[in-house]
């Protein structure tokens, strides 16, 4: 208790990055490594959240890339059709990238072709009734995954780390 008889909470225990920032600190006094304190658990959770999605998808036969298109062809709305151009917006991949997993998906039966009626030369990608079945189950159980790993949030906490990680990630997409 502290002396306004108020309990103090306990520090949380020291984590991993922790270490990492106090190694730097006696190797490299001469910097400030302040920004790995956030950062680096940034890029720590960036990876097993990617190691879960991984998971995740794969209970539904997919890699994250194949949901990235399907999804992004799922949230259109119906008819659940992009050019191949939007994709690679969506997605931030190459064309040839794109053209490579759009050929992939459609062996698959998860997305089809279609001639763009406003451009002779173009195609439409669209979303096949298995594909939709596809993401959408992958998508539900994603979302399962994900409300897991926010539990210890509080909505408020929730809301504010997700404003906060707004205004770091903004420049980079603008």
């Amino acid at each position: 208790m502290s002396a306004g008889g108020v309990e103090a909470a306990a520090a949380p225990p020291p984590d991993d990055v922790d270490h990492i920032v106090e190694a730097w600190r006696r190797e490299r006094p001469d910097l400030d490594v302040a920004p790995l304190h956030i950062l680096s658990r940034v890029s720590r959770l960036a990876r097993r959240l990617d190691l879960d999605r991984g998971q995740a998808f794969a209970r539904h036969q997919l890699e994250g890339w194949e949901f990235d298109v399907l999804s992004a062809l799922r949230r259109a709305g119906h008819p659940y059709e992009l050019s191949p151009g939007q994709l690679i917006r969506q997605t931030l991949v190459t064309s040839g990238t794109m053209t490579n997993r759009v050929d992939r998906l459609e062996r698959r039966g998860l997305v089809g072709r279609t001639p763009d009626p406003t451009d002779r030369r173009g195609v439409i990608v669209r979303l096949t009734p298995a594909g939709q079945r596809t993401v959408d189950d992958a998508m539900a159980d994603l979302l399962d995954r994900e409300r897991d790993l926010l539990a210890e949030l509080s909505t408020s906490d929730r809301d504010e780390l997700a404003a906060m990680l707004r205004r770091l990630l903004s420049p980079f997409e603008t």
